[in-house]
């Protein structure tokens, strides 16, 4: 949908109505104003920072009725870079972004959101009632706001780490005050199923401090602020076991208000009504800041609507928008007092953080160890393995069939210079094939990456001398999901059944780098010799954007071949540690150990390696 002005009238393309504009009239406005450059680059180290919570946008967006330029300026201020005190990182939408859940309605406001994506500024959504069919929870199928805000929206967002089977439930991590914090945001209504994938979602990522958005949960309708007979559903199914949530916030009901419970574990959850849509102008665009400061333990909560603001400086607002500039009530300004250090103590005795990890150097994109737990002990499905890099490129616990569960096992054995004091053990075998791997979860950026400018690949790795030829022939350390007839590779000697990237051991125990490359329909191949039994080895291979060559231990191997090989394919699909597919299935699951793996988007020299020299063997078992 496009909006046009002529003089005096107002022509709405998609909706086929007229209407008479007030020339100059900042209040009649609808024209989607340009769109201004936003500088939005929040510090994640610093210990204040903002949340922003938008609630119901419905009457901005009704049928005919259409104002997105008090959203706009709301946008706006979040993008802005003139107001570097709020350091905002997050902004989280609640529901009713439509009236009437209409394509048209959503068409427009889509639009005004591109400014945040346009900006890179990470945020959620929900549906509200008022965006799909009310009497139907998330299994309701396809919608025109699922078109809109569903999974494709976020496909390039840093913080999206997934949705539920249906689309309309998701998860966000962002990064601020140093840390790692969980966004949940959930649908209007939310069936048996997605509360599993929910309980799911906090249990992968216990130690992380969780706020939780839906569009109902506490209601005033009783005279005072208490949780609905549906928010008490979703408190007993899903907040009051999971530590974690100290925050909820909803929309919907109206006047604003809050109220605290206390969860299973004795701690408080604050929740907060925040919806406007009844007051003046649709609430005019208006925002609520939550800004956090860590070190003095507080969220201090302000209400405000950046386009009135805009309207007072130009001396443009009426008598009613100077009434809704700032709201001051107890309900919208206020400050709460959470003792973070003392709740989320899980979250820092975590032994590697990312502030601490010097190995993340300029360009890494991915940075994998697996110290800090206890020796031997069973990995499971709940396990995740985080990016220290930053990048949000977490690895989550895959598995063949029932006998993944407890095939693989954390480990302290480790090369002497790896960094990290740890590692996997894997036990896969391929008759009957059998096992556990990980992989990179959806929409994890490095998914994406083609690595145009060259590339760095390292890993550890460890073969028992229980390591067979029959069984574990042709397992990957690392690879990528894709197959090279998926991606059109059609040149000499192209297998198109095998995967677009792997690095792999042969039935001699040799090191392949197989890799088809950008615009290129043949793929490449590096080898090293022979792996020895029971001891432990660093690989790299690194691309200067035009060749490709492997290391073992630092030292350059001699079937490095001279080709031209610019770049990785993708297509667009996660990366496997440990696993192997083969004409689009899992076909062999490593044996061995793996330590330490980095991978950083430039060609490293000798020194900048994980490993600094080139060192003997060194053998400790696993």
């Amino acid at each position: 949908m496009f909006i046009r002005h002529f003089p005096g009238v107002l022509v709405t393309a998609a909706l086929g109505v007229q209407a008479f504009s007030w020339p100059n009239d900042p209040y009649g406005q609808t024209e989607l104003t340009p769109a201004p450059k936003g500088c939005w680059s929040p510090d994640s180290e610093s210990k204040q920072f903002t949340l922003v919570v938008m609630p119901d946008t419905q009457y901005l967006y009704d049928q005919n009725r259409i104002h997105p330029v008090p959203m706009e300026h709301a946008f706006e201020y979040v993008t802005s870079c003139n107001d570097t005190r709020e350091n905002i990182v997050f902004m989280a939408h609640l529901g009713d972004v439509a009236q009437n859940g209409l394509a048209e309605e959503y068409q427009v406001a889509s639009k005004a959101f591109e400014r945040l994506d346009e900006a890179g500024v990470a945020y959620s959504m929900l549906a509200g009632n008022h965006d799909i069919d009310s009497s139907t929870d998330d299994t309701r199928g396809s919608t025109p706001f699922l078109d809109a805000f569903g999974s494709k929206r976020f496909a390039n967002s840093k913080t999206y780490k997934g949705s539920n089977k249906g689309g309309y439930n998701s998860y966000h991590i962002f990064r601020a005050g140093g840390r790692e914090w969980l966004l949940l945001a959930l649908d209007w209504r939310m069936s048996n199923s997605s509360f599993d994938w929910a309980n799911e979602v906090l249990t992968n990522h216990s130690t992380l401090p969780a706020i939780l958005t839906t569009h109902e949960l506490v209601s005033p309708d009783t005279g005072k602020t208490e949780f609905s007979a549906y928010g008490d559903e979703v408190w007993n199914k899903l907040i009051k076991n999971h530590d974690q949530i100290f925050l909820t916030l909803n929309g919907h009901f109206w006047p604003a208000g809050r109220t605290h419970r206390t969860n299973s574990a004795g701690n408080r959850v604050d929740s907060h009504i925040t919806n406007y849509q009844n007051r003046y102008y649709g609430g005019a665009g208006m925002i609520r800041l939550y800004r956090f400061d860590l070190d003095k333990n507080t969220i201090e909560v302000s209400t405000f609507s950046p386009w009135i603001h805009g309207l007072m400086k130009h001396g443009k607002a009426n008598k009613l928008a100077l009434q809704e500039a700032s709201l001051t009530s107890d309900e919208d300004q206020f400050t709460m007092s959470v003792n973070f250090d003392k709740r989320f103590s899980r979250s820092n005795s975590t032994k590697t953080k990312r502030s601490d990890v010097k190995e993340v150097i300029p360009g890494t994109l991915a940075y994998w160890r697996f110290d800090g737990h206890e020796n031997q002990t069973p990995v499971t499905s709940n396990d995740t393995i985080r990016d220290l890099s930053g990048h949000g490129n977490d690895l989550k616990f895959c598995g063949v069939n029932e006998s993944a569960h407890h095939s693989m096992r954390w480990s302290n054995a480790h090369h002497p210079q790896q960094p990290g004091h740890g590692s996997l053990n894997f036990t896969g075998q391929k008759q009957p094939l059998r096992g556990s791997y990980f992989q990179t979860v959806d929409h994890a950026p490095i998914n994406y990456a083609q690595f145009e400018h060259g590339y760095t690949f390292e890993a550890y790795y460890y073969l028992p001398s229980s390591w067979s030829s029959d069984q574990n022939a042709w397992s990957s350390i690392l690879s990528r999901w894709g197959t090279a007839g998926q991606a059109n590779k059609t040149g000499a000697g192209v297998d198109p059944d095998e995967p677009i990237v792997s690095l792999s051991l042969s039935d001699d125990r040799e090191l392949q780098w197989r890799a088809y490359p950008l615009h290129k329909n043949v793929g490449s191949t590096n080898w090293g010799h022979e792996s020895p039994f029971d001891t432990w080895w660093h690989v790299a291979v690194v691309n200067n954007g035009t060749l490709t060559k492997m290391f073992v231990d630092g030292c350059e191997v001699v079937r490095n071949p001279e080709q031209w090989v610019p770049g990785l394919t993708t297509l667009n699909q996660p990366w496997m540690l440990g696993g192997y597919e083969y004409n689009g299935t899992i076909n062999q699951i490593f044996y061995g150990s793996i330590g330490d793996v980095r991978i950083v988007n430039r060609p490293l020299s000798i020194e900048e390696f994980l490993l600094h020299s080139c060192a003997g063997p060194t053998t400790s078992p696993p």
